[in-house]
């Protein structure tokens, strides 16, 4: 069965015809629960959200800040696992019919086998997936089976990326590229700063056609507005991530996340 990257490239060329930004949300699976999970992805998407990505909880996110961090604590203690990851992507996908991708750190694709992790994704409906830890020189065992089943390889590039490793990942990858606006761990911030619009910038004067969206630190509408006046698409994890571990209850946290996710889609669709 073959994966929904055309979705993905598609709904993210909707966005650009709008003169919009696409709005990216990230939501662990398995958080609070897998069930709990699924509805929270149903209800970013009815907020707003254009693309989704399903995290894959890893006991060492080392991308991630302690806010993920927290939520894939509470994800692998409930006993995730990833056949409850491509659930997520099938059951949100088909209440939607929007794409969904994975974000998940290298070591459980390799442990679970890349051929079957493919398989099984492409099966679920998902996109592509993200992998922020796989090194694009080591790649081609992935890009090959993902390229089978026609999902994105999305690779990300950081504000220390050097131009001839620019142009190295925005060859290979496919889907789109995650910029990560500055160098650390993901959170919320005050400011996304001036390094992502340089970095899009550099990445764009590759050659490449992939979209560039940016990610890490987009807190709220008026950092998105600020980011969709150079990027294709804002990649927004800890916001919504913070606001369910701030609910008293899961019906008030799918409230604050939708709420959320309406917020940002307005800033997205702000003129630039």
């Amino acid at each position: 069965m073959s994966g929904n990257i055309q979705l993905l490239t598609d709904t993210l060329a909707a966005a650009k015809a709008e003169g919009r930004a696409a709005l990216i949300a990230y939501l662990p699976a398995g958080f609070p629960t897998v069930d709990g999970g699924i509805e929270a992805i149903k209800a970013v998407f009815d907020g707003g959200a254009d693309v989704v990505e399903v995290g894959l909880p890893h006991s060492d996110p080392v991308l991630d800040g302690p806010v993920i961090q927290t939520a894939d604590d509470i994800a692998l203690r409930g006993g995730v696992r990833i056949a409850d990851v491509m659930r997520t992507v099938r059951e949100t996908h088909e209440a939607t019919g929007k794409p969904v991708l994975v974000m998940t750190y290298w070591n459980p694709v390799d442990r679970y086998g890349v051929a079957r992790f493919t398989a099984e994704l492409a099966e679920a409906g998902g996109a592509g997936c993200i992998l922020p830890d796989l090194p694009v020189q080591e790649s081609a065992l992935w890009r090959e089976h993902a390229a089978k089943h026609d999902l994105a390889t999305v690779f990300v590039v950081a504000p220390s990326s050097r131009d001839a490793r620019l142009a190295e990942i925005t060859a290979a990858g496919s889907g789109f590229v995650y910029a990560a606006s500055l160098m650390g761990v993901t959170g919320t911030r005050e400011s996304v700063g001036a390094q992502a619009q340089d970095l899009v910038e550099r990445t764009r004067a590759t050659g490449t056609d992939l979209p560039v969206c940016v990610g890490l630190g987009v807190s709220d509408s008026t950092q998105a507005a600020e980011v969709a006046g150079f990027a294709d698409g804002v990649i927004v994890g800890s916001a919504f991530v913070k606001r369910m571990l701030e609910a008293p209850d899961h019906p008030t946290a799918l409230t604050a996340i939708h709420k959320l996710a309406t917020e940002l889609s307005q800033g997205v669709r702000k003129q630039r």
